[in-house]
């Protein structure tokens, strides 16, 4: 039987096992391990990459948005506005400033819909706070005029998005700042947990360099009340290592996606994302492939009995369906998004074949 894993961490390591020693043991016996010269090579080649002037490595994508926010000043009092479909981290994110997380419909492309945005908007609205989900930059054309009509701040929650654009944007530059996750699964991961904080804003970038080192500047002075949230250097030394590739792997991405496209398009039922290059306005890097589908646990099941691993985002609620967070509105259309999506297998250990295998098998269950 095949075995086409979701997640193929054992084999990426395989593939690159030489090299990755050799990164460790370069910062082992150099004995530099955090705020060292790796960490600052990443944040400049990110910054270059992005167009983004300023690039701050910390622990991870929520501490990132997290001090996003509180740099721009959000805080108790204060309603954000962030799409419920999402992982609850960007919420998280918002609540632990002392704000309100404020969540509204996904559209049809699975990102914030601009039209719910004004909707949810109240006198307490500070800022919106969009998802680039799935390596997709939302309509920030819309969400942009609607801040700017009321007055609001744009923050990105562009942790799956390194490298997609918007009218040739880079994710993450569109407000006051942006947010990258280094978690394994992402397009750019690390061997744990690390993220990176993205802004054009002197100001954020100042205060964030302090923040992110328990408010201490590079004297020694300590002027702020800081957190510990640090990408260390061990990872950002696995994070060069694996950028030095980093267009190859979009392409990669890009390449698998068109071959799902191809393989399933037509489907009765099966809606797929966007073809690559279907509009002039997005360049999408697919972190994941997320399809909608009919009868979504028996396909997942039947899938797995083929030996394809498959997933179902975040247990398959959206963020406001947590009710023990004291949310109280109902979305049905994002709910039902998340009753019929399912992530199809997306790894730089996939080949054409196996891509084949998995259209023919979901194309099988269709067709019995």
């Amino acid at each position: 039987m095949n075995n086409i894993p979701f997640f193929n961490y054992p084999d990426l390591f395989a593939q690159h096992r030489e090299e990755l020693i050799d990164v460790f043991q370069k910062v082992a016996e150099r004995g530099a391990f955090i705020m060292q010269n790796d960490l600052a090579q990443f944040e400049q080649r990110l910054s270059e990459y992005t167009g983004i002037k300023y690039v701050l490595g910390v622990a991870n994508a929520t501490d990132a948005m997290q001090l996003l926010l509180k740099a721009g000043g959000i805080g108790a009092g204060d309603e954000v506005i962030f799409c419920t479909h999402t992982m609850v981290a960007t919420a998280s994110a918002i609540k632990f400033t002392g704000a309100t997380p404020v969540p509204v419909d996904a559209g049809v492309d699975h990102l914030m819909d601009a039209i719910a945005i004004e909707r949810a908007i109240t006198p307490k609205t500070k800022a919106i706070m969009p998802t680039q989900l799935n390596g997709r930059v939302a309509d920030m054309d819309s969400i942009l005029t609607i801040a700017d009509k009321y007055g609001l701040q744009v923050y990105e929650d562009s942790a799956q998005a390194l490298g997609a654009k918007y009218k040739g944007q880079s994710a993450g530059s569109f407000g006051l700042g942006g947010c990258i996750s280094f978690y394994p699964a992402k397009v750019l991961g690390c061997f744990g947990d690390g993220g990176a904080v993205l802004t054009n804003n002197k100001d954020i970038y100042n205060k964030i360099k302090l923040m992110r080192d328990h408010g201490r500047g590079e004297d020694g002075n300590i002027s702020v009340w800081g957190y510990n949230s640090r990408l260390d250097n061990l990872q950002a030394a696995i994070l060069n290592y694996f950028f030095d590739d980093y267009e190859k792997i979009i392409e990669r991405r890009r390449e698998i996606a068109t071959l799902y496209y191809k393989g399933i398009n037509g489907i009765d039922g099966v809606i797929l994302p966007p073809a690559v290059n279907s509009d002039i306005d997005h360049f999408d890097i697919f972190q994941n492939y997320e399809v909608e589908v009919p009868n979504r646990d028996e396909l997942k099941e039947y899938l797995s009995s083929k030996g394809i691993g498959t997933l179902i985002q975040w247990g398959g609620k959206a963020v406001h369906e947590f009710k023990d967070l004291g949310f109280t509105q109902s979305m049905p259309f994002t709910e039902n998004i998340m009753r019929i999506s399912l992530l199809l297998p997306l790894n730089m250990s996939v080949t054409d074949d196996e891509v084949d295998y998995v259209c023919q098998c979901i194309r099988g269950f269709y067709n019995d």
